[in-house]
């Protein structure tokens, strides 16, 4: 069953490879027996799901969590049930996934006008004569 990233883009599961490890933090004598710990490696360089723009802004956003090779891991021990962690961290791939597809609003540079470029300069100006005033000397 494909995992639903967005209306027009969805990862088949094959895609993904989720294995367990052991788990770290609290949890008794059972942390040391039980993997409950879910380890995701999503390999997003040779993906067929991702365009291009989308994979290499991905890789740009994952930072650490991506190998040379352009896998990401993402280690998910929120929880103590094997199938939650999996969710957890299908969900967390998904989350920066969205946010690479998410195209950030193109902006203009602008300068300040001329009227704003006065105001500070005025601005500035009775705030140093303001300054100026106190260092003035006084005759009792």
């Amino acid at each position: 069953m494909p995992i639903l990233i967005l209306p027009t883009l969805s990862l088949p599961e094959s895609e993904l490879e989720v294995s367990y490890i052991l788990a770290s933090g609290p949890g008794g004598q059972n942390v040391n027996k039980v993997a409950t710990a879910a380890q995701l490696r999503f390999d997003a360089a040779r993906s067929p799901s991702l365009p291009d723009r989308i994979r290499a802004r991905l890789l740009d956003l994952a930072g650490s969590r991506a190998t040379r090779e352009g896998v990401i891991v993402i280690t998910a021990r929120r929880f103590r049930t094997q199938q939650r962690n999996r969710e957890d961290a299908i969900e967390r791939l998904a989350d920066l996934i969205r946010q690479a597809a998410h195209r950030p609003a193109f902006r203009v540079a602008t300068r300040p006008g001329r009227a704003a470029r006065q105001r500070r300069l005025d601005g500035k100006a009775h705030r140093a004569g303001i300054k100026r005033g106190r260092s003035g000397r006084f005759d009792d």
